[in-house]
């Protein structure tokens, strides 16, 4: 967050930080389905919160808790020209191993909502939420994590082709794994690399994966530190 932080102050932008106050955009009823899922809660709430921002400000940009900005000087938005949609969502290249081929590396190239970028001219917003909230109550089974935030917009991205800020990437628990190791191998990292359209400045750490994969908190500090350190995009 301090990252976020020093690049809002850098570039003149009002930085706002959400707590779980969050969740009061939330209807009731809506809250209580999704108690045991705070992450769909969470895909959902920001999207209201960014509607309430655009009341304010003519552009709202959502980062993540554990989105790093890392090479700052290489984050950059797009100005309104650049920008004619109105909107922008973060790029995905999410690296893992191969289900058919064990041994072998796969990376699926998608998109994410841990940086969501919205003025007061797009047309995608409201019809996002109202869709992410109408899969929700229509559901009656479980729903995974990432129902209603990069499968949903990955799906629309692939039949649409919603415009994407490359520089805004996302690392994966293999990539992670990658960065912390000091064994000169990186065939996940490399494989990222490789497959991003662009070279990233900013990620998504996937904190909430972490814990999942027996990850320390410092563990994520030193990843933290090895970023910033190196100051480039990846």
């Amino acid at each position: 967050m301090d990252s976020v932080k020093a690049w809002c102050d850098a570039n003149q932008f009002e930085y706002q930080f959400i707590d779980d106050s969050l969740f009061n955009y939330l209807d009731p009823a809506l809250m209580q389905t999704l108690k045991q899922q705070k992450v769909i809660a969470t895909d959902i709430a920001r999207l209201y919160a960014i509607q309430d921002g655009l009341k304010q400000f003519d552009r709202v940009l959502w980062l993540d808790a554990d989105f790093l900005i890392f090479a700052p000087d290489d984050f950059l938005l797009p100005d309104q020209a650049q920008m004619p949609e109105g909107y922008m969502l973060g790029r995905e290249v999410w690296v893992q191993a191969s289900a058919e081929r064990p041994n072998k590396l796969k990376a699926n190239v998608k998109v994410h909502n841990a940086f969501l970028l919205f003025d007061r001219r797009n047309s995608f917003l409201d019809f996002y939420l109202e869709h992410a909230e109408r899969l929700v109550n229509k559901c009656e089974g479980p729903m995974p994590p990432q129902f209603v935030g990069p499968k949903l917009l990955t799906a629309l991205h692939n039949t649409v082709v919603c415009p994407v800020l490359e520089t805004a990437g996302m690392l994966s628990p293999l990539v992670i794994d990658d960065l912390l190791a000091d064994n000169g191998q990186c065939c996940a990292l490399n494989l990222m690399t490789k497959r991003s359209p662009h070279p990233i400045a900013a990620a998504n750490l996937c904190h909430s994966l972490s814990s999942q994969n027996n990850r320390s908190e410092q563990e994520m500090l030193r990843l933290v530190e090895e970023l910033l350190s190196r100051n480039m995009p990846l």
